[in-house]
């Protein structure tokens, strides 16, 4: 399969600065993989790049997967992309809630102490309730996370530590009274 023209063209003009900034602003910001490598370091460029696609954020230098302002503008628009975010990064409480607001999922990226944050927890499940399963044990163990989970999805119990199941109002949810048993 033969290559886009617009990658083509980025690798024909790689090396030019003034082209990679209007290729990635205006065609594709995934366009900056085909760009020289010293331009994945170039804040412009990578800023430019992940506000027309923040998966542009894969490409970013190790320097830039670092600067706040880049990973947000990724993170809060497409969730996912906070796994290429810089382990610095990880434990930031604002950032994890803004990608939570895109993707349950990325509780699975987040530090200890995020995965031990209620109202991250919270968000998580809500979004994508299998997610609890890397919540902290004692969030697995909370009767508003349990809640919540069980009544997204009740396979969920299965993470769930097993006091918390024993509580009336989670199990009320798991078993609800049927017209036999009421």
């Amino acid at each position: 399969m033969a290559e886009e023209i617009e990658t083509v063209e980025m690798r024909n003009n790689s090396s030019n600065r003034e082209y990679v900034l209007e290729a990635v602003s205006k065609k594709q910001g995934k366009l900056l993989e085909f760009a020289d490598e010293k331009f994945h370091d170039d804040r412009e460029i990578v800023l430019a790049a992940v506000k027309n696609n923040p998966e542009a954020l894969e490409f970013a230098s190790d320097r830039l997967k670092k600067d706040y302002e880049i990973v947000y503008e990724s993170v809060s628009k497409l969730g996912w992309t906070y796994c290429y975010a810089d382990e610095t990064l990880r434990n930031d409480k604002k950032l994890m809630l803004a990608g939570l607001e895109k993707s349950g999922q990325i509780l699975y990226f987040g530090s200890t102490s995020l995965r031990d944050d209620k109202e991250v927890v919270l968000k998580a499940v809500e979004h994508k309730p299998l997610i609890v399963k890397y919540a902290s044990k004692r969030l697995r163990n909370d009767v508003d996370v349990a809640k919540l989970a069980v009544s997204k999805y009740s396979g969920c119990k299965v993470y769930l530590e097993p006091e918390v199941l024993k509580n009336e109002e989670v199990d009320l949810i798991l078993n609800p009274p049927t017209e036999e048993n009421t």
